[in-house]
């Protein structure tokens, strides 16, 4: 039978703290926190990890226009940021030479405008999140609770993110890496950004996720042409040949605009 304390708890808890406890309960998994929300089933987790939810004001309005917006968002740092304009900057994880050349570059003159956003894995997200830190701002959002630092590479730039700019996860503190978190969470990336970069990308890879979401959201892609056949840069080229922006030169990146606009020409 249930204490008179674990009953008073239960009438006096609000939507807000319902929700995340449901989030902890179900180590973040959208479909089962659904489920428990339907059927306001009982729940007893309680956290005190720094979080927002669907029902706050911070929330961005960017996520709820997601099919499946994130219920419950965890964080570390200055949540302030999403208030920000902010522009999502992707790529491959096994970037090449030339790839980390343009990413840097392409930051370097973003980050005085706006916030970048992009996922803490290794190769092009790395780089974003470097770049930005010299004198800019940055979130990132990873695929696992923040007890775990995935890749460990990273982990100085966790370190740093967690200070003074923003790192953001589905999943409470103790969930670790799955490697069916990763694509979910691109929805995310796609949705913070109010347009998004691709400045290097196989056709198989996490980064045409995130573009597929950011299509569906009826967000601008621009996307750095490779040579050739270069197996590290086909998706962008596959993706400017089916009418995202094509960057090819730094002088561009002045005049990009994150807002659609009718007929605006590139």
């Amino acid at each position: 039978m249930p204490s008179h304390k674990y009953i008073l708890w239960r009438l006096t808890m609000n939507k807000r703290e319902r929700l995340i406890a449901y989030a902890c309960k179900e180590a973040g998994d959208w479909s089962r926190i659904a489920e428990d929300l339907r059927y306001a089933k009982d729940c007893t987790y309680v956290s005190d990890e720094p979080c927002i939810t669907i029902y706050d004001e911070i929330y961005p309005e960017s996520l709820r226009k997601l099919r499946f917006p994130p219920w419950v968002l965890f964080y570390r740092g200055d949540i302030s940021l999403l208030k920000k304009q902010s522009l999502t900057i992707v790529g491959s994880r096994k970037m090449t030479e030339y790839g980390y050349r343009v990413t840097v570059h392409i930051a370097d003159v973003l980050k005085e405008r706006f916030v970048l956003v992009s996922g803490l894995a290794a190769g092009i997200d790395a780089a974003v999140h470097s770049s930005a830190l010299a004198g800019g701002r940055t979130i990132g959002v990873i695929g696992s609770g923040f007890d775990t630092q995935y890749p460990s590479q990273n982990r100085e730039l966790y370190e740093q993110m967690q200070k003074d700019h923003l790192i953001l996860s589905e999943y409470p503190h103790s969930v670790g890496v799955r490697k069916e978190h990763f694509p979910w969470r691109n929805r995310i990336l796609a949705a913070l950004g109010q347009c998004i970069i691709v400045t290097e990308a196989r056709i198989k890879s996490g980064s045409m996720l995130t573009v597929n979401e950011a299509i569906a959201l009826s967000k601008d892609i621009y996307c750095v042409p490779s040579l050739f056949d270069f197996e590290s840069g086909k998706g962008c080229n596959r993706l400017i040949s089916q009418g995202a922006f094509m960057l090819y030169e730094m002088e561009q990146l002045k005049d990009i605009v994150p807002e659609k606009q009718e007929n605006r020409k590139i």
